[in-house]
């Protein structure tokens, strides 16, 4: 069976932890960092609809040119981390499942990190333990525009880009009578709205939108 190369992001959306949930998979640990991606951004479901939390970065400009993902860090000058927080306490604090994670997921907004490539993969390990599924830290020893070894979905990360199936089945969203289902989101919303059938639901939900 074939690894499948993908990004570590902010709590990564429905899409990327299914196949977290049902590949090998190894961390692209050697890309450049790239704006608008889900490397420091995800999207929940708030009473506004559809809501971006998106993660300051400290930028590199001038003669330093690109930077590499994994020597990006985050700019704590806001308060970005409680904000964060108090968004998903708002959004999911009426949901059936909020108070039962809440104490594990609660602790990665207390403390402040200075890499964002190690903050999500920590967003990741946590919900992964979560949900019982198995994390890895395999990482990539070097960067490879086109990999010959492992099966390349590093797309996932690009939020711009839509998939081409929309697989997801509909689960009861805590604003799914104003908004209408919204699929997709942040692993936190499946979590937060499924509970104990959040991993069941990953592990069924068709891959067919990484023919891309």
């Amino acid at each position: 069976m074939s690894k499948f190369l993908i990004h570590p992001s902010y709590f990564p959306s429905i899409a990327t932890f299914a196949v977290l949930a049902q590949k090998d998979i190894v961390w692209e640990a050697h890309d450049n960092f790239q704006k608008q991606t889900y490397r420091n951004r995800c999207y929940i479901c708030t009473d506004q609809g559809k809501h971006m939390l998106n993660i300051p970065i400290k930028h590199v400009g001038g003669n330093e040119g690109r930077q590499k993902y994994r020597e990006v860090q985050l700019d704590h000058s806001s308060n970005w981390l409680k904000q964060h927080w108090r968004t998903l306490e708002t959004a999911y604090r009426t949901s059936p499942f909020f108070e039962f994670y809440e104490d594990d997921l609660k602790s990665l907004f207390e403390t402040q990190t200075q890499s964002l490539f190690e903050f999500n993969l920590k967003t990741i390990q946590v919900v992964s333990d979560c949900l019982g599924i198995e994390f890895t830290s395999k990482q990539t020893s070097n960067f490879e525009m086109s990999p010959n070894e492992l099966q390349d979905v590093r797309f996932l990360v690009n939020a711009k880009k839509p998939l081409i199936s929309d697989p997801f089945p509909e689960y009861i969203q805590v604003f799914g009578e104003r908004h209408g289902f919204l699929s997709n989101l942040s692993i936190l919303d499946l979590l937060f709205n499924e509970g104990t059938n959040a991993a069941p639901y990953l592990h069924n939900l068709s891959l067919d939108f990484l023919d891309a």
